[in-house]
C-alpha cells in the first residue's frame, strides 16, 4: 500500500492546504461580521451591562462612611444609636464637608429617604462648630433627622456595596430594620400601578390594532394592483411623518373643544356643557398609541395574506361551506403566523412607549417608561432608572419567551 502523501500545486501537503484554506475562511467570515458586532457591543451589550451595574451598585456610600457603618453593626435598629455611632458620622462626614464632597451623598440618601437631602446640608454648614464631645447632642440639635430611627435605618440599609433594593422600590416593596422585606406604606405604592397600566395598555392597544389593521390588510391584499398600491400609500403615511408631529395632532383633535368632541355634540350624543374628556386621561394614550402603531400591525399581516391563494377560498365554498365557515377554517388559520408578528411587534412596542403617553395620557395616562424618563431626566435618579429599565427589559424577555413557549417563534412570518 502506498504511503505517499498527496501534494497540492504549491508542493505543500493537502491535508494542510486544506486546513490552511480553512483557517483564512474563517478569518475572513470573521472580519465580515467583526463591524455588525462591535455596532452591537457598542450601541447594545456594553449600555445595557452598563444599566444592570448601575441598578446594584451602591459603592459610593459605603465607600465615604466606612467608619459609620461599622459602628451600625451592632446597632439593633430598636431606638436611636449610642453615642459612638454619632461619632463615628462626624468621623466620616466631617473631612467630605470640609472638603466640599458631600454633595453625591446628600442626592444618594434621599433617594433612600426623602428629608435627607435637607438634613444632611444643615448639618454641613453646622458641622464645623461642633465640638469633639457630645456628637450625639449635638447631632440632634443641628436637625431632626438625627433624632429620627427611620433615617438611620434607611442609612443602615445602604451599608451592602451590592444592593437589590431598588428593585424591590420597583414593585413597591422595601427593607425593614432587620433586612425583613415589607410592602411599603400604602400611601406610597405607585409601581405596582404603573406596571398593571402599562401591560393594560400595550395588550389593548395590541388588540385594537389587530381589529382595525385585519380588515385593512385583507383589503390590500385583495384589491388590484393600482387600487392596493394606493392604499399601501395611506398606511405608510405615518412613517414619513414625525412621531411628535403625529401625538401633537392627536392632542388638538382630543382636545375639549376639539374636532372630535365638537362631532360627537353635533350628533346629539352629549350636550355642549358635558363633553367627555378624551385627552390626559388612559383614553387618549389609547388612541394615539392605536393610530401610531397600526401599521407595524398591518404590514406583517399583509405580507402573509398576499401568498394566500383566493382558490382557496373558492375551494372552501365549492366544498358546501358558507363564506364564514370557509373563512373561519381555511383563510384565517393561514394568517396566524402573521397575526403573531404583527401582535409581539406591536405590544413590544407599546409596552416601552413613552413619548405619546406624556404628551396626551397625563398623569393618569403615563406608563413605567416616563416614570424612568422622569428619573433619568428630572430626579437624576439614574440607579433606580436603571433598576426599572432592566425590570422591563425582562418583562419584554419573558413575555418573548412565553409566546415562544405558546404559539412558537417558528410560527412568526413577515412575509
Amino acid at each position: 500500500m502506498s504511503t505517499e502523501q498527496i501534494l497540492s500545486s504549491d508542493g505543500i501537503p493537502l491535508e494542510i492546504s486544506l486546513k490552511k484554506a480553512e483557517r483564512k475562511n474563517k478569518m475572513r467570515a470573521m472580519l465580515l461580521v467583526g463591524p455588525l458586532f462591535l455596532f452591537l457591543l457598542i450601541t447594545y451589550i456594553v449600555p445595557i451591562g452598563d444599566m444592570l451595574f448601575r441598578s446594584v451598585d451602591d459603592r459610593m456610600i459605603t465607600e465615604k462612611l466606612p467608619n459609620t457603618f461599622k459602628a451600625l453593626e451592632q446597632w439593633d435598629g430598636k431606638e436611636l444609636p449610642d453615642e459612638e455611632v454619632y461619632e463615628a458620622f462626624y468621623n466620616d462626614f466631617y473631612p467630605l464637608a470640609m472638603a466640599k464632597e458631600s454633595g453625591k451623598l446628600y442626592q444618594r440618601l434621599n433617594y433612600e429617604k426623602s428629608g435627607f437631602s435637607s438634613g444632611l446640608k444643615k448639618t454641613n454648614r453646622k458641622i464645623k462648630k461642633f465640638e469633639k464631645s457630645n456628637f450625639k447632642e449635638q447631632f440632634m440639635a443641628t436637625h431632626k433627622i438625627w433624632n429620627n430611627v427611620e433615617y438611620w435605618i434607611a442609612l443602615k440599609n445602604t451599608a451592602p456595596n451590592w444592593s437589590y433594593v431598588k428593585y424591590l422600590k420597583g414593585v413597591d416593596l422595601k427593607l425593614d430594620q432587620d433586612r425583613n422585606i415589607v410592602h411599603v406604606a400604602e400611601d406610597r405604592k405607585i409601581y405596582k400601578t404603573l406596571w398593571l397600566r402599562t401591560l393594560k395598555v400595550a395588550f389593548w392597544v395590541t388588540i385594537f390594532c389587530f381589529i382595525l389593521s385585519y380588515p385593512i390588510a385583507h383589503l390590500l391584499a385583495t384589491l388590484p394592483m393600482k387600487y392596493s398600491n394606493l392604499l399601501m400609500i395611506c398606511v405608510l403615511l405615518p412613517f414619513w411623518t414625525s412621531l411628535l408631529v403625529r401625538t401633537s395632532s392627536w392632542m388638538v383633535l382630543l382636545q375639549q373643544q376639539g374636532p372630535i368632541n365638537d362631532f360627537i355634540v353635533m350628533l346629539g350624543l352629549t350636550a355642549n356643557d358635558a363633553r367627555p374628556e378624551l385627552m390626559y386621561n388612559v383614553v387618549g394614550t389609547f388612541v394615539a398609541m392605536t393610530q401610531i402603531l397600526l401599521p407595524f400591525m398591518v404590514l406583517p399581516l399583509y405580507s402573509v395574506m398576499k401568498t394566500i391563494s383566493p382558490s382557496l377560498m373558492r375551494a372552501g365554498k365549492s366544498l358546501g361551506g358558507t363564506p364564514f365557515v370557509a373563512f373561519r377554517k381555511v383563510y384565517f388559520p393561514l394568517t396566524v403566523p402573521g397575526i403573531g408578528a404583527g401582535s409581539l411587534l406591536v405590544f413590544i412596542l407599546a409596552i416601552g412607549y413613552y413619548i405619546t403617553p406624556a404628551l396626551v395620557g397625563g398623569a393618569s395616562g403615563s406608563l413605567i417608561s416616563n416614570t424612568i424618563a422622569y428619573h433619568m431626566k428630572s430626579s437624576l435618579d439614574w440607579a433606580f432608572a436603571s433598576a426599572l429599565g432592566a425590570m422591563l427589559l425582562v418583562g419584554v424577555l419573558a413575555i418573548y419567551w412565553i409566546y415562544n413557549k405558546l404559539v412558537g417563534i417558528d410560527n412568526i412570518k413577515l412575509g
